[in-house]
């Protein structure tokens, strides 16, 4: 099968190769996954679960890429709750090999079941951004109507579904991010909008929650911001920054059949969308995952026609 792999830490995305590998086996409670289509993280290769294994142990070449959409081709011994030929999507192990490859072998628990009506690109922008928007507002930040919520990056792919389910649950959004994405953060929903080059983060004042993708001094300063019995929820590791009277909670996404489940079933009915970036084939992959600057929406790699 074709596949992308890496195995230059320090070359990241200019490491990439295409190559010939052999296909994955389904082992117990597996399945494998013809892949349709494929999500892209920016900074996936500064991950260190792209280079070694749960034991730290090198792994390359490997695969990268965790998201994904395509068709269940194989099941391993044991394996409940999916078909041969079921359309599926889902997010595959951060430690084994991933999704920019024609197959996938993944547990068969990090993946749901995608409607028929869903297009497997828009299945394939999912998992990630949607996971992380979800269980950051409402698993970690205990978001509730009538609250008010500050949402980092609001124009990315994580900011932009993040700040749709916060207003549909009733919530008050604020949105943060380059004076470019002023816009296309308003588009997806956010009431305000703070340029984070020109006007001071600090003239939001006091807010419930604020779901941060960015880190360092964003970060230092939102602990500022948040009101007492508040939450400041970080997906950029542990931080130094905590709310005066309120918490700090870093974690790292996880996948959820469940929540997958309800994403779709949000898609399905109008009520959110992602936010899609540079859509490109797996043949051009190495070169559409090099661009000059970092992008706003999610790539895609159809791997499949």
């Amino acid at each position: 099968m074709k596949a992308i792999v890496v195995t230059d830490r320090a070359a990241r995305t200019a490491g990439m190769k295409l190559v010939e590998q052999p296909e994955p086996q389904a082992a117990i409670n597996d399945v494998v996954v013809q892949v349709h289509a494929s999500g892209w993280v920016w900074d996936e290769q500064t991950w260190p679960s792209t280079w070694t294994d749960r034991r730290d142990r090198d792994r390359t070449p490997s695969i990268p890429g965790h998201e994904l959409a395509g068709v269940v081709t194989a099941l391993g011994y044991g394996t409940t709750g999916l078909s041969v030929g079921q359309r599926v999507f889902g997010l595959a192990d951060w430690y084994r090999d991933g999704t920019l490859a024609e197959y996938v072998a993944m547990e068969a628990r990090n993946l749901a079941p995608l409607p028929g009506d869903v297009d497997f690109t828009v299945g394939a922008s999912l998992p990630i951004s949607g996971l992380t928007a979800w269980q950051g507002l409402f698993q970690h930040g205990r978001l509730q109507a009538g609250q008010s919520v500050l949402v980092h990056g609001a124009a990315g792919a994580v900011g932009s579904m993040a700040t749709q389910l916060a207003r549909e649950s009733g919530a008050y959004v604020i949105g943060t991010g380059r004076a470019a994405h002023r816009q296309t953060a308003l588009d997806f929903g956010a009431q305000e909008f703070v340029d984070l080059q020109n006007d001071a983060l600090e003239d939001v004042g006091g807010v419930d929650l604020v779901l941060d993708v960015f880190g360092g001094d964003i970060a230092k300063r939102s602990a500022g911001l948040i009101r007492a019995g508040g939450t400041l929820v970080t997906v950029t590791g542990p931080t130094e920054a905590r709310p005066a009277n309120g918490l700090a909670v870093d974690f790292v996404v996880e996948s959820n059949r469940a929540q997958l489940s309800e994403i779709v079933r949000r898609v399905r009915d109008g009520r959110l969308r992602m936010n899609i970036g540079n859509v490109s084939t797996l043949d051009d992959a190495v070169a559409a995952l090099n661009p000059p600057e970092r992008p706003t929406g999610k790539p895609i790699i159809r791997v499949r026609p």
